[in-house]
Formats: structure tokens, C-alpha cells, sequence
């Protein structure tokens, strides 16, 4: 295989793995959003995520989500 050909492949894996990625973290956005619509606290929702805590409150707050009023909350439920 020459080096054009090599580049093109690895352009064409690239592009489909790329595509693959983008719908597997929009499939963890909306699963972040059910689990703390459900009532999950946000950091059992960022513990079994694969993003911060920082990146699950912007998710919650875009989707209208808003915070826990301030105080004591609720203990896990496992």
C-alpha cells in the first residue's frame, strides 16, 4: 500500500470511528439525563459516567435540570 493510499484509509477509519464516538457520548448524555431525572444523585451519576462533574451539571443544566437546594441531601439509595 502506498503512503496516499495508507492516508486515505486512515482518514476513511478515522471518519467512521469518529462518527461511532459522537453517538455513543450523545447515547451517555441522554442516559446521564434519565438517571438524574429519576432522582439519581449527580455524583453516583458521575461515578458510573464517563464524564466530570462539572460536564454532568452543564448536561443537567441543559436540559433543564437545576441544582439540589442547598443542605443536607439524601443518602444513596443502592
Amino acid at each position: 500500500m502506498n503512503t496516499a493510499n495508507a492516508l486515505a484509509e486512515a482518514t476513511r477509519r478515522y471518519t467512521r470511528t469518529k462518527k461511532a464516538h459522537e453517538e455513543a457520548r450523545a447515547a451517555a448524555e441522554q442516559a446521564v439525563v434519565a438517571a438524574l431525572r429519576s432522582g439519581m444523585r449527580p455524583t453516583d451519576v458521575t461515578n458510573a459516567s464517563p464524564f466530570t462533574a462539572a460536564y454532568v451539571r452543564r448536561i443537567a443544566r441543559e436540559h433543564g435540570i437545576e441544582p439540589a437546594a442547598p443542605g443536607p441531601k439524601r443518602a444513596a439509595s443502592n
